[in-house]
């Protein structure tokens, strides 16, 4: 029992000189890189500790993390350095750096806190991460481009730290250092004069960067540039700094902001990647952040530790795809936060559901409001519009916005807009919120129908049905509904008695243009309307076309036997004497077709008897000519059956008959047209009708060459103004010329053609597709080119 009571009295007693156990703290200040054995201070001095008991009560201090920077001597009470310290080894980048130690003694037992600051020399110099950085510039590079360098490091802190950079002299590039606040030291290139590759195709620069040190060191990088040409136009970023706000911890793939840049050049010149530039291995981005390379949205793709890094410093570079790519940096500084809980919250208070596409500038388009649940600056909340929309918010009162329009609207272009507003408010950190709202852009009348072409040519057949689809017009409007239904209507003409006009109607629905008659090339060959197509807008708009209508000419008129002979029914009589040497001309049949082209090309045939070897005929002049002289068992009279055949599809024909007598002397026989008397000859229909023919196509062709000068003076829409006034051209031969610019038409007839047609089309005739016909020397006919369902055009 009474071992017991003498133990707790032990322990009693134990528990009081704990309890008198007292803590100091002694604070010392040291340069790194000082000798071992360097005097720190007197400890016992400043502890009040008799320097006598210091052996005998124990007074030692422990080793820090393994390592013993620090001894006590006991004989003198004094604190020295026994190992090397290294301030960078030991506190890395922190501008504060300390070494605690713990001295103890015994009997009574004391623990005292000692705290040894480190002070940082300037024995680390700057040195770059490579020791070349080549830059590739083109040639067309703007005065001002910047280019970012990277960055140096030094182990130092504080002003023994980086403080500037220097460029070595030249006269293309300068140096802007920024320092100072939030930014850590850095450099770019900047482009003082421009380049000329040809000149000069590689420039070759030193960048020195000097710290802050008495005296102070410095570390330099080669810079290569390499002079390139074309694509001469750089990315531009909207800004060259941005701050955000992000919270801590936030989750992978969190937004910490959509950066756009925007190149005005084309193709894979304009096309834009982003990316991250990381300066050093030391980077504290590195593996936090991440860009997506075509939407330029740069997300968390690491951890976020506000107790590791209260701020981020991004750079961020755009590239285009040029062949020779050109690019633009910028700065994000990324700011981290604590706390805040409540995000803003977005509200639409009302909305206009559609904008009109002419709404002039702050026409308001919503009002919304932006309230935050938290107090004070967390709960003061601010709303932006984001995006490259032409929209904006205008604060009203406090939390109250108004959604207003902040540039043109085109419906044509876009016709709905996914406005997002971003609501943060001012909290520690801040938060923010997005909401999407749908703008839909009502349509205005402000397009016209559009035909496809100001002048359309259209070729009609002849002899088609009354009332057939000769083309369908189609205009197009660009607007929506009524704005872009299409009416079409013939435009009057300024001459109430043109028959062009009462040739045609359209369909002012669906713009089908009809024939109101039935044509007939013969006599008629071309002519010319007016369409207006007008939308149904308020006010209504419109735009016209100029329609040339070709007739086509058909085969529907067979040939016709002139005079002296008539056709088959009658016969005709020639007489030839028996002493006739081959090739005696018995005949000539003349013969006309009063369709043109391929249609009136006419060839002469001895039908009957077929077979015969004493006569032939020319196929292409008419002429019957003996194959060889007569013989004694000849026939005295030759019946001869000629047919007359044009060269339609199908082919029309007219025959003649002729008798032709052999006499015995060259008295008997008569002339080709003695048996037809010269009276008849003059004055039968069928001259009359010629005549009549061929001063109708004259009288025509003098209207046709008057109109088409007319037109040319006087026509003020433009639409026929532009084709150059043919030319005709009569030559001492009978034949005519037609010719425009460097076109040039000839038609010739022969003294034995008593009928020709003659059609003057506008310049752009004939089109791509058309077949013309030549006839020269009266009887040769040359196909220059073949029409759409092998149609012909004289």
């Amino acid at each position: 029992m009474a071992r017991i009571i003498i133990g707790w009295t032990v322990i009693f007693h134990l528990f009081l000189r704990l309890l008198d156990i007292a803590s100091a703290q002694v604070a010392y200040s040291i340069s790194e890189e000082v000798n071992t054995g360097t005097f720190v201070g007197n400890i016992a001095k400043d502890l009040n500790l008799n320097i006598q008991e210091l052996e005998s009560r124990g007074f030692h201090i422990p080793s820090v993390s393994g390592r013993k920077y620090f001894e006590v001597n006991l004989k003198t009470g004094v604190l020295f350095v026994s190992e090397r310290i290294d301030r960078e080894q030991l506190c890395s980048a922190s501008l504060q750096c300390s070494v605690n130690l713990e001295a103890i003694v015994n009997n009574p037992l004391n623990l005292f806190r000692i705290e040894v600051k480190i002070v940082d020399i300037n024995d680390n110099a700057p040195s770059f991460r490579v020791k070349s950085k080549h830059f590739n510039v083109s040639e067309l590079a703007a005065v001002g481009d910047r280019f970012q360098l990277p960055r140096a490091s030094d182990p130092d802190v504080g002003t023994n730290s980086i403080k500037s950079y220097k460029l070595s002299p030249n006269e293309h590039f300068s140096l802007d250092v920024q320092s100072g606040g939030e930014q850590i030291v850095s450099a770019e290139l900047v482009l003082q004069k421009a380049l000329d590759r040809e000149k000069q195709h590689v420039i070759q620069l030193t960048l020195t960067a000097i710290d802050g040190g008495k005296p102070p060191k410095s570390g330099t990088m080669q810079i290569v540039i390499n002079v390139q040409d074309v694509n001469d136009n750089a990315p531009v970023f909207g800004k060259a700094l941005y701050k955000v706000r992000l919270i801590e911890n936030a989750p992978k793939g969190t937004l910490v902001i959509n950066l756009n840049a925007t190149d005005i050049d084309e193709g894979m010149n304009s096309e834009i990647a982003y990316s991250l530039v990381h300066q050093d291995s030391d980077d504290t981005t590195n593996n936090v952040f991440k860009i997506d390379s075509a939407k330029g949205e740069i997300s968390v793709q690491g951890s976020v530790d506000f107790e590791q890094h209260n701020a981020y410093e991004i750079h961020a570079q755009a590239k285009d795809k040029g062949a020779s790519p050109r690019s633009a940096h910028c700065k994000i500084l990324v700011e981290i936060l604590d706390t805040n809980d409540n995000e803003p919250e977005i509200s639409l208070t009302s909305q206009v559901t559609t904008v009109r596409e002419d709404a002039k500038q702050e026409t308001t388009v919503a009002l919304i409001t932006i309230f935050d649940k938290d107090s004070g600056k967390n709960g003061n909340a601010h709303g932006k519009v984001v995006g490259d929309v032409p929209f904006k918010l205008q604060s009203s009162y406090k939390n109250y916005y108004s959604l207003v329009v902040d540039g043109p609207l085109d419906r044509e272009r876009v016709d709905r807009y996914n406005v997002t507003i971003m609501a943060s408010d001012e909290g520690t950190p801040p938060l923010s919120a997005t909401r999407v709202f749908t703008v839909f852009v009502s349509d205005v009348n402000d397009n016209a129908p559009r035909f496809p072409s100001p002048v359309i040519n259209v070729f009609v057949k002849e002899n088609g049905p009354k009332g057939q689809i000769i083309y369908s017009l189609s205009a197009n409007d660009h607007d929506l509904d009524e704005n872009s239904k299409i009416t079409y209507g013939l435009l009057e003409p300024l001459h109430k008695s043109a028959t062009s006009y009462s040739a045609v109607s359209i369909n002012s629905d669906n713009g089908d243009i009809h024939s109101l008659q039935s044509f007939n090339y013969e006599e008629i060959k071309t002519f010319q309307f007016k369409v207006q197509a007008t939308d149904s807008g308020v006010p209504p708009l419109s735009s016209n076309v100029t329609v040339n209508v070709f007739i086509l000419d058909e085969n529907d008129n067979s040939p016709a036997i002139l005079a002296p002979y008539s056709e088959h029914g009658s016969v005709n009589t020639e007489n030839i004497p028996y002493s006739a040497e081959a090739g005696y001309i018995v005949a000539k049949i003349r013969a006309v077709d009063a369709d043109s082209g391929y249609n009136a090309l006419l060839s002469y045939h001895i039908s009957e008897p077929k077979g015969n070897n004493l006569f032939r005929i020319g196929t292409s002049s008419g002429e019957i000519r003996t194959k060889r002289r007569m013989s004694d068992n000849d026939l005295k009279t030759h019946p001869l059956v000629i047919s007359v055949c044009d060269n339609g599809e199908p082919s029309l024909s007219a025959t003649v008959s002729i008798d032709v007598v052999v006499v015995e002397s060259t008295g008997d026989v008569k002339t080709q047209f003695r048996h037809v008397p010269m009276k008849e000859e003059s004055f039968s229909d069928l001259n009359l009708y010629l005549l009549i023919a061929i001063v109708c196509v004259s009288v025509i062709f003098l209207l046709s060459l008057i109109s088409l000068l007319a037109v040319k003076c006087h026509r003020t829409d433009g639409s026929l103004g532009r084709y150059s006034a043919p030319m005709i051209t009569t030559h001492p031969d009978g034949s005519w010329s037609y010719s425009k610019s460097a076109q040039q038409y000839d038609v010739c007839f022969s003294s034995d053609t008593l009928k020709s047609d003659v059609v003057v089309f506008p310049a752009s005739f004939p089109p791509a597709d058309a077949e013309l016909i030549s006839i020269n020397g009266g009887d040769t006919f040359t196909r220059t080119q073949t029409l759409p369902s092998k149609e012909k055009v004289s």
